[in-house]
């Protein structure tokens, strides 16, 4: 009776596992109508997506990797919208230091002296740390006093800091030489941001 116990818990462990293995590998929730998820690589930059191709009649919506960035594409027209960028890190850089330095590569010089690095305060991922830039207490302030509750505004710390209207942040994975800029937006995005992964 004993074998037995022991026996049925080793297979239920090797079924979890094995469950385990197949969702590590796949998207973390269903298509959304009229969507399928593909997996796009692009192993030069060492980075994965689960991403959706979609097919709503009217238009067509696919996701690709074009250099070192997942961009969306419309079949109704516009330039291809970039969501998530991977940039490398310099040698001997930490994670945050290059954060810091990417950020102030696509920022005005008067933001950046009132902007700090905070630790995202939104959904978080098990394993990866996720950063975000705001405003320093003196700005925030300034800020908060003429702030209209009707106004989104634009963003405070510029296009590469905290968004008021959508999601957006830097993420950082073990053991990656490059960090990620996810563009995550208003709405459940087309790429599945819980699965996103550096691989090399």
């Amino acid at each position: 009776m004993l074998v037995n116990k022991h026996r049925l818990f080793l297979i239920l462990l090797l079924v979890i596992i094995a469950t385990t293995a197949t969702a590590a590998d796949g998207p973390s929730r269903p298509a959304q109508k009229g969507c399928k998820w593909e997996k796009v690589t692009n192993a030069a930059v060492g980075f994965e997506a689960w991403a959706q191709r979609c097919d709503f009649g009217y238009r067509k919506i696919d996701l690709f990797i074009k250099g070192s960035s997942l961009f969306s594409r419309f079949s109704d027209g516009g330039a291809p919208d970039p969501l998530v960028d991977v940039l490398p890190l310099l040698a001997g850089e930490t994670a945050e230091s290059g954060i810091k330095r990417i950020f102030a590569s696509h920022t005005d010089k008067k933001l950046l002296k009132r902007c700090v690095l905070a630790p995202y305060p939104g959904d978080r991922r098990p394993g990866a740390k996720r950063y975000t830039f705001i405003p320093d207490k003196a700005y925030k302030k300034e800020l908060d006093a003429k702030s209209d509750p009707g106004d989104i505004g634009d963003p405070p710390c510029g296009d590469w800091g905290d968004a008021p209207d959508g999601i957006q942040y830097f993420e950082v994975q073990p053991g990656a030489r490059s960090v990620l800029f996810v563009r995550v937006g208003q709405d459940e995005p087309l790429f599945d941001e819980k699965t996103l992964r550096l691989i090399k």
